[in-house]
């Protein structure tokens, strides 16, 4: 009898976004209420406010007139989305370093799913900690990661315990924490929708597993399976990627400074061995590699090879990591880090591929 293997699901949130850029690249503002969007006493709303001001009552969409009132001492700042655009794009490649999948649902939170990631021998926890530290060295902001084994679940898990959260669904506990949440947490369940449920008697994900398919229908029309599956822990939508995988690598920090390249090499190979393993998994083929490394200096500088006529193999890789090391001053200048990125890669038996072999094998 075949077994599905089981989902690990990543929703990152990244915490009080537009405010805590703001806060970040002011730091003036910096433990002070902070709102981005409109002045006070305009007809512009709230697009979003730090954590200090949310102690006020004051929340995203709230007329800037009414958010003055609860905070007379707010810090009105207009929003600057190149800026926001500029992190996200930061944090969204530190998703793909992780995840073969990447679902952006904003600038600043994400589906990942890391169900085939070899990465911490396969831990969706312990990916989630390694990204949160990644977001945080890279951008100097604080993310909430929710872990579980569907969409729902992850993204509710995410908000937990916000600020710098991280909350983890195991598939046996599912169905007891949907049972105790409360409605209006339900991810889909509006203001409008959580008034109709209690009116139906349904408070809690308890309440609403109470309901038939045919009662939820009636009150609630093409939502009522989602509600029904959702109330026992059910949720097989995928993780939707926006764009293709465009690369894929590994890298190691030394504890000492390294001179030696055949010790480089050694771990050139192991890491490479990880990565062709990942590539096979997410069943993608590669024609570039990449060597990156870090000197003692830290410096960084990376090496490339590629080739257009056929697809690299990891057999290939001490060859080719030998030649690149000789176009560095590896033996020369301690090393750090070193790094393997495959790139140019392609889907396993697709369309392209196949044209690529016929072109070769004529």
């Amino acid at each position: 009898m075949m077994t599905t293997k089981q989902r690990k699901i990543i929703h990152i949130d990244m915490d009080a976004f537009f405010a805590s850029v703001e806060q970040r690249d002011q730091p003036k503002l910096q433990g002070k209420p902070v709102i981005v969007g409109g002045q006070p006493n305009s007809r512009g709303v709230v697009a979003a406010c730090s954590y200090e001001a949310r102690k006020f009552g004051i929340h995203s969409a709230m007329p800037c007139s009414r958010a003055v009132k609860l905070c007379p001492d707010a810090i009105f700042v207009p929003p600057r989305f190149d800026a926001y655009k500029a992190v996200s794009k930061i944090i969204h490649e530190i998703f793909w370093h992780y995840a073969s999948d990447v679902e952006p649902l904003s600038l600043d939170e994400a589906y990942l799913d890391v169900s085939h990631s070899s990465e911490f021998e396969g831990s969706a926890t312990r990916i989630a900690e390694a990204i949160k530290k990644d977001i945080q060295a890279e951008t100097q902001l604080i993310a909430s990661a929710g872990v579980s084994y569907n969409k729902f679940l992850a993204k509710v898990a995410s908000d937990m315990d916000k600020p710098d959260g991280l909350y983890v669904i195991r598939p046996e506990q599912g169905e007891t924490f949907i049972s105790a949440l409360p409605i209006g947490d339900f991810y889909g369940v509006g203001p409008a929708t959580e008034t109709k449920m209690n009116r139906l008697g349904v408070k809690t994900g308890l309440d609403l597993r109470t309901k038939s398919r045919f009662e939820l229908a009636k009150h609630f029309g093409k939502s009522a399976d989602y509600f029904y599956q959702i109330a026992r822990g059910i949720d097989n939508r995928p993780v939707r990627s926006t764009r293709v995988r465009k690369s894929l690598g590994k890298e190691t920090t030394f504890k000492e400074d390294v001179y030696d390249k055949t010790v480089l090499l050694e771990q050139l190979i192991t890491l490479a061995e990880k990565v062709f393993q990942q590539l096979e998994t997410q069943q993608f083929v590669t024609k570039t590699v990449t060597l990156k490394i870090k000197y003692a200096s830290f410096k960084s500088i990376t090496r490339s090879y590629s080739d257009m006529k056929s697809f690299i193999q990891l057999t290939h890789i001490p060859t080719i990591f030998t030649e690149l090391l000789s176009r560095t001053d590896a033996g020369q200048q301690g090393i750090r880090l070193v790094g393997i990125t495959t790139s140019n890669l392609l889907k396993a038996n697709s369309k392209e591929q196949k044209d690529q072999l016929e072109f070769e094998l004529y």
